[in-house]
């Protein structure tokens, strides 16, 4: 198993100046490399290797000697970048996607480089970061790093802080047992960030839209500066600033949420949303990328992967629309934020209604019994659900039986309707 460790390092101004030459030379290496396959292909019509493109390097650090600079194995990475460019390239071609050629790389537009074997370059010694031709530079190791250093990055940020990427091989161990937490279903949205099914709200904090006046200002001073002045410099800086301080603010946002879903429930389902698609909408464009659905996905599962939790992805269509305890559609505009069923009669937050029916999907997905919705007792309207969760019993030959027959739309359904008032239950019935 890989893992990676992210360390703040603090290089001297020498250092830094060395560093940049480096990144400098290494974006010389990709563009010459991208050049030499672009044309062997245009003039000779035939691929190039990475490893042909290895041996040049020996002439071409003899035409330019400041390549001496960067060590030899950093170098032959910066090719190899090349060659997954082209793979990339070639695999969306034949997949029908926009191919997307390879480009070349403009000054500042190359931000790291790579020491494939830190055994041999690039280590941590004394608690200081030990790099090849550059020195040993302060390092701030906030946590031990556990496992077999495969490959470090060095890679800096738009606004010229660097960072050291361990890239770590741990054993594999086995996985700790399924934790004995409840399960969730989670509606991601744009009023709130997130709902759970247990009825949970998450807000949604719209760092952009928090920080958006004092983004606009920044660049309208950017947009009055003259180009190639120290001012227009100063003020790209500070517009770089407020776009690095918004995706800090998210990406921690993320790691506190998905820290949090980890620790307190052992399954939990999301919607596997085409959210590339639904930028297209640009009314919402802006929010949809503000609020970062996929980042709290993609975090959640690799902690749930060591944390003994489960992640499951479902399919979105018509969790909005279902009655999570009769199953009929209801037809809604997202204006219409609460979900009224005329024939069960249930009334409830649509999204809480939507976090239940993703969380049944999730269930039925993994083969475990399921929820039952019903009104809470003691209040006069319908107006609220819980949800109570028969978990940890596998059944192989499960049937669906409705009264209104429109969600047997899987062979594994495990849902069975009992109309019985407004006391009725969804249960599972087993065979």
């Amino acid at each position: 198993m890989l893992k990676a460790y992210k360390f703040r390092i603090y290089p001297t101004k020498l250092q830094k100046t060395h560093m940049e030459k480096v990144l400098d030379l290494c974006r010389w290496i990709y563009n010459q490399t991208l050049a030499y396959r672009k044309e062997a292909w245009e003039k000779e019509g035939r691929s190039v290797s990475k490893f042909e493109t290895h041996n040049l390097l020996p002439k071409w650090k003899q035409d330019k000697p400041e390549l001496k600079m960067v060590y030899a194995q950093t170098l032959q990475n910066v090719q190899e970048r090349v060659d997954l460019a082209f793979k990339s390239f070639f695999r969306r071609v034949k997949a029908g996607e926009k191919p997307g050629y390879p480009r070349f790389r403009g000054k500042g537009w190359y931000d790291s480089f790579t020491y494939p074997q830190p055994q041999k370059g690039g280590r941590v010694v004394n608690g200081k970061l030990r790099l090849p031709l550059i020195g040993d530079i302060k390092i701030k190791l906030h946590r031990p790093i556990e496992g077999r250093i495969k490959r470090l990055t060095v890679c800096r940020t738009t606004i010229g802080k660097w960072f050291a990427c361990f890239s770590v091989e741990l054993e594999d161990n086995p996985k700790p047992p399924w934790k004995d937490g409840s399960l969730v279903g989670i509606d991601v949205g744009l009023e709130s960030f997130a709902t759970l099914s247990n009825g949970e709200k998450i807000a949604n904090p719209r760092f952009f839209r928090d920080e958006e006046k004092e983004l606009a200002k920044a660049q309208r001073r950017l947009s009055k500066a003259p180009k190639g002045t120290p001012e227009r410099k100063k003020a790209l800086k500070v517009v770089q600033i407020v776009h690095e301080r918004i995706a800090n603010k998210r990406y921690e946002f993320a790691h506190q949420i998905s820290s949090q879903l980890v620790k307190k429930h052992g399954l939990i389902a999301f919607e596997d949303l085409n959210i590339k698609g639904m930028t297209h909408n640009h009314n919402l464009a802006k929010s949809i990328h503000d609020v970062a659905w996929n980042m709290l996905v993609t975090l959640t599962s690799y902690k749930a992967a060591s944390a003994g939790s489960m992640v499951v992805l479902v399919d979105p269509r018509n969790t909005s629309k279902m009655c999570s305890r009769c199953g009929i559609l209801v037809e809604k505009s997202l204006s219409d934020r609460v979900h009224k069923c005329s024939q069960c009669g249930l009334e409830m937050d649509r999204d809480w209604n939507a976090a239940i029916n993703i969380l049944r999907l999730g269930l039925q997905s993994v083969g475990i019994q399921s929820v039952e919705a019903r009104p809470l007792k003691g209040t006069g309207a319908v107006t609220n659900t819980i949800c109570t969760i028969y978990r940890n019993r596998r059944i192989k030959n499960v049937s669906c039986c409705t009264t209104h027959n429109n969600f047997c739309n899987r062979r594994r359904s495990v849902f069975r309707h009992n109309s019985q008032g407004p006391e009725s239950k969804i249960r599972v019935r087993r065979n």
